[in-house]
């Protein structure tokens, strides 16, 4: 009988992290009976990994004192590389399920050589980001990632679970083209058979996805991280936002983060088009992009562009 790697490495991964494991302990962990846990034992004891058994009461599992998993080898560039990518997943909500991020780096600690080690410990105690961190209140699961992912490289279709924002679920037959991390959030880009519709789908809200059959390549001029931005700037939010900019695509686009609007070049300059929640959010994105526009709609944003514009003045006779 085949013995799945997977399984006998993370039941070395928890011995590693407990003095004392005891087989129902184990057995829950892995999610496998007592029995199949004494296999692993014996995989790893074949391996010439110390695995002791100590019977009785308050019995279990052990590692021999001092065994210890041979060093990583990673320079000092790969190991910075590694711990700075696995501390921004955290920071922006890009970690798959669970806290994966922090159990990483959790191993990688444990396995780097010692000097190492703590020139890596010390750059996390002083690592700092200006954006605050994006919590995951739902995050994509690891196999839903991957199997989106290799279906969008070997260009086949998918069948997915697939939930709606109202809750209601349904199966979904899709044609990915790639994934995206937008805004702490995984997407899917991929063709909606059932609508013949291209769509932004969320990862987290996929359950039960299987490889299907070979499709067609994507459309020539579909850039994914492009369609996620445009496709989301159109998301009704409660105030539907029209303004003239007096300026290059360029500039517009350079000030304008993607997702925040979307942006039409014309005569006059760039019509932006965004949906907003707070119309004082509005007038302080315009504020910042540094040059002349004209509010076409909500007549109601040309107040709060003033209130702002009031306040400003304010403050700066304040300090005259």
């Amino acid at each position: 009988m085949s013995i799945p790697v997977r399984r006998v490495l993370e039941l070395l991964e928890l011995l590693q992290e407990r003095p004392l494991v005891t087989g129902p302990e184990a057995a829950t962990r892995l999610q496998v009976d007592a029995r199949t846990v004494r296999r692993y034992v014996a995989a790893l004891q074949a391996l010439d990994v110390p695995v002791r058994a100590a019977r009785g009461p308050g019995g279990g599992y052990h590692l021999a004192p001092g065994y210890r998993m041979p060093p990583l080898m990673l320079s000092v560039d790969q190991a910075v590389a590694v711990v700075v990518a696995l501390n921004v997943a955290q920071r922006v909500g890009g970690a798959v399920t669970g806290p994966a991020a922090a159990d990483a780096l959790s191993k990688l600690r444990r396995v780097l050589p010692l000097r190492l080690h703590e020139r890596v410990r010390a750059l996390e105690q002083r690592l700092w980001f200006t954006t605050p961190t994006r919590p995951e209140a739902a995050p994509a699961a690891a196999d839903t990632l991957l199997t989106v992912a290799e279906a969008a490289e070997r260009r086949r279709t998918v069948t997915a679970q697939y939930q709606r924002h109202d809750g209601r679920a349904g199966q979904r037959t899709l044609r990915p083209y790639g994934v995206v991390l937008h805004g702490g959030r995984w997407y899917g880009v991929a063709l909606d058979e059932q609508r013949d519709e291209l769509r932004a789908l969320r990862l987290d809200r996929m359950s039960d996805v299987r490889i299907g059959g070979p499709t067609a390549p994507p459309p020539s001029d579909l850039h994914p991280a492009d369609f996620v931005a445009t496709a989301l700037a159109r998301v009704p939010w409660g105030w539907d936002v029209e303004v003239l900019l007096e300026t290059t695509l360029d500039h517009a686009a350079w000030r304008v983060a993607p997702g925040y609007g979307e942006l039409i070049p014309c005569e006059e300059g760039v019509i932006l088009r965004m949906q907003v929640e707070d119309l004082a959010d509005a007038a302080g994105l315009l504020a910042d992009l540094r040059c002349p526009f004209i509010v076409h709609r909500p007549v109601a944003l040309r107040a709060s562009v003033e209130e702002l514009a009031d306040s400003l003045m304010s403050n700066a006779r304040r300090g005259s």
